[in-house]
């Protein structure tokens, strides 16, 4: 039985386009999405569209990251990230918004955006099959789209109002090149601060390379200029099941085996929560 197009996947048809031929049209036609050349992408039941062709990247989150990350969301314990993000963008664009969500995972930080926007549109972009399966269902103005990063979007030029950036990987020609020029770049990174407690409980967890920062400037330097940045820093209280939420939930679950957490008792109950959020302008 074909699958009936969600309603926020149909407000973003205009956005899209062909990975293949690049052609700007996708239609739905039978539970799925096909260009006037005839490239078909399906559409899951579970409400995201999957227009990633090849081979598929490896580095999506899996099943038991993503239930963990919905866990611990839940708890607001990263709310205060969330807000900034949504206030950045409230106060760069008109409530009228297109907004793109690269990375997007379950569509927390994407919903939090929309939330602050009435009248706006969302459309987020991962490669985890198991995470676009909650973005789909995280608000009824955001669509899903199965995709990589490092991949040219398949996206129309110019079609971007925001681009939101939380805790992802980055394609800066990409976002310059979907953003309108009156549009806005936001990127939430971690600081070498953040998560520092869990980092000093468990060597084996993913630390932040003291060059990130520099590194991120030189890539986006050539397409966007800082606008502002501010610095989101508290403390968080953690319950031992929160602990053991927020490892699993992070790289750090590829490397800390479950010996290592010992139930959570290595695991500290405050952590320092430590971001950077910069808005950036196009070049």
């Amino acid at each position: 039985m074909p699958v009936s197009l969600p309603p926020a996947l149909e407000l973003s048809l205009d956005l899209l386009r062909c990975p293949t031929c690049r052609t700007r049209h996708l239609r739905p036609d039978r539970g799925a999405l096909r260009c006037p050349v005839g490239h078909t992408f399906d559409i899951a039941r579970h409400g995201y569209a999957g227009l990633l062709t090849g081979t598929r990247a490896t580095s999506g989150d899996d099943a038991a990251m993503v239930q963990a990350r919905d866990r611990f969301l839940s708890t607001g314990a990263y709310a205060p990230i969330r807000q900034v993000g949504a206030r950045l963008a409230a106060d760069a664009v008109s409530e009228w918004a297109t907004v793109v969500d690269v990375g997007c995972g379950t569509g927390y930080y994407l919903a939090g955006v929309l939330d602050q926007l009435p009248g706006a549109r969302g459309l987020g972009l991962d490669t985890s099959v198991r995470a676009l399966r909650a973005a789909a269902r995280a608000h009824d103005r955001a669509a899903a789209v199965a995709w990589d990063v490092f991949r040219s979007f398949p996206l129309a030029d110019g079609v971007a109002d925001v681009v939101l950036n939380v805790f992802a990987p980055r394609n800066p020609a990409e976002f310059h090149r979907v953003l309108r020029p009156t549009g806005r770049l936001i990127v939430v990174r971690p600081t070498g601060r953040h998560l520092a407690e869990l980092c000093g409980r468990l060597p084996a967890a993913v630390t932040i390379d003291p060059a990130k920062e520099q590194r991120l400037h030189r890539t986006l330097h050539p397409f966007f200029e800082a606008a502002g940045t501010e610095e989101v820093e508290y403390h968080a209280t953690l319950t031992g099941p929160d602990a053991l939420n927020l490892v699993a939930m992070t790289p750090s679950a590829r490397h800390v085996s479950r010996a290592d957490l010992n139930g959570g008792g290595l695991l500290p109950d405050q952590v320092t929560v430590s971001v950077l959020a910069t808005v950036y302008r196009p070049r």
